[in-house]
């Protein structure tokens, strides 16, 4: 079986899935009302350490163009829609996250 990642805007979570079965859960920010998180099947195309700027230790880019999961330097926003439309992570669990996905990992993006 293969893992995915599912990310619900609503629910502020992204959950990392074997299959079907979950393998854990983390909270995210997600995009604001003028710059919402784009809903759709995505893959992790990239991965980038310490990509600087506000995208905290890590970035993950998906095939959709400028949108990503990444970490952040401001740990207080995650829970709300604050971003461009990326994921933000707290930066511990960015990289646990990337630690269990390889690129060409789907993400399942829905409300």
């Amino acid at each position: 079986m293969a893992k995915w990642i599912d990310i619900s805007t609503l629910r502020h979570q992204l959950t990392l899935y074997n299959g079907n079965k979950k393998i854990k859960a983390y909270p995210i920010a997600v995009g604001k009302m003028l710059t919402p998180t784009p809903s759709g099947t995505y893959t992790i195309i990239n991965k980038q350490s310490d990509p600087g700027g506000p995208f905290g230790v890590l970035w993950m880019g998906l095939s959709k163009p400028h949108y990503g999961i990444h970490g952040t330097n401001n740990p207080s926003s995650i829970g709300k829609n604050v971003s461009h439309g990326c994921i933000r992570m707290h930066n511990k669990d960015v990289l646990d996250l990337s630690s269990r996905v390889s690129i060409g990992t789907n993400v399942v993006i829905h409300k």
